[in-house]
């Protein structure tokens, strides 16, 4: 029995799956809470062989046999970081596992395969940061994802940080100001003038911002300040979608959108103007629920590695087959 190995790492840890190649629904999975370490050097490729190893022989082990036909590994920061990974796992896992067949992907890769298989279009990557990868199977496009400080407009940290500078506004008594903002944002981290002195120093600020998007979700049924900081965020993230979704004759059909991530739980405040949104931007496009997670997209490659089957376009960093094949 072949089997292929589907690996997930970011912020939250190290997930893993495990399952035979023709029957990727029956997976076997297995995680860490311990993420692994980034340095100077970019991703701990040392740490993640250290956590991996061991997870992937216990799945193993559970399968109760079977040949490991291929891996792949999605990791949070892979595009900028994921220098040593690249040159130290693939051959670290083939003399560990036995494994011949390694791919290295980011984590908006395996989000795009989970999401849309091998299908040409867009996905949406949104949480507390923000990143769109659309393809027509052919290239990659990608827009946003550069962070809190330049970028991930319309994501979770965006929405916070909007909604804490109407609160701070509110407090000063400048135009702009939601007094509805400034009293949640003093019920869930203080007193106004505390707030930037508590937020400044942590080392986790975008998730510190992003835990406030919620409050703006909750204010604003009745506060227009917090509804046009939503509509705005809608906005950006309506545009990320349309720089990436492949152009109307580039494939056949309609372009197929999904969004994956937390962000879409903030409910009908953010989704009502997305929808408005993405009708205007892209009225080409199809907008369809995600088949799966990146840790589903994560196994899609590997059975798509392990059948010398993959679609998706190969990139030196966003998706990286050391054998070149797929």
């Amino acid at each position: 029995m072949s089997l292929v190995l589907g690996v997930d790492s970011g912020g939250s840890g190290l997930r893993a799956a495990l399952a035979p190649a023709a029957e990727l629904q029956h997976a076997e999975t297995a995680a860490s809470r311990e993420p692994v370490r980034t340095g100077g050097e970019g991703i701990d490729a040392g740490h993640m062989f250290d956590q991996l190893v061991p997870m992937a022989r216990a799945l193993l082990e559970r399968a109760g046999g079977g040949a490991l036909s291929a891996v792949v590994v999605g990791a949070a920061g892979m595009g900028t970081l994921g220098g040593r990974l690249r040159a130290e796992l693939p051959g670290a896992l083939e003399s560990a596992l036995g494994v011949r067949r390694v791919g290295l992907a980011a984590d908006a890769v395996t989000a795009y395969a989970g999401a849309l298989d091998g299908r040409p279009g867009a996905v949406v990557a949104a949480g507390t940061g923000m990143i769109a990868l659309g393809t027509d199977l052919t290239a990659w496009r990608r827009a946003d994802g550069w962070g809190h400080l330049l970028g991930d407009c319309g994501s979770g940290a965006w929405i916070g940080r909007a909604g804490l500078e109407a609160a701070l506004r509110a407090y000063d008594g400048r135009r702009g100001g939601s007094a509805s903002l400034l009293e949640r944002m003093e019920s869930v981290l203080g007193p106004a003038g505390e707030v930037p002195g508590l937020l400044y120093p942590r080392t986790d600020r975008p998730a510190v911002l992003a835990s406030f998007a919620p409050e703006v979700a909750r204010c604003a049924q009745g506060d227009p300040v917090a509804a046009g900081i939503l509509e705005q965020a809608a906005r950006h993230i309506a545009e990320s979608a349309a720089a990436v979704c492949p152009l109307p004759g580039e494939v056949p059909g309609d372009c197929e959108v999904a969004f994956t991530g937390g962000l879409l739980k903030l409910g009908e405040p953010l989704l009502t103007p997305l929808r408005a949104e993405l009708a205007e931007q892209l009225p080409h496009a199809r907008q369809v629920t995600a088949d799966g997670d990146p840790l589903f997209g994560a196994l899609r490659l590997a059975g798509a590695l392990a059948e010398d089957a993959l679609r998706l376009p190969t990139h030196p960093t966003l998706l990286h087959v050391p054998d070149g094949r797929g």
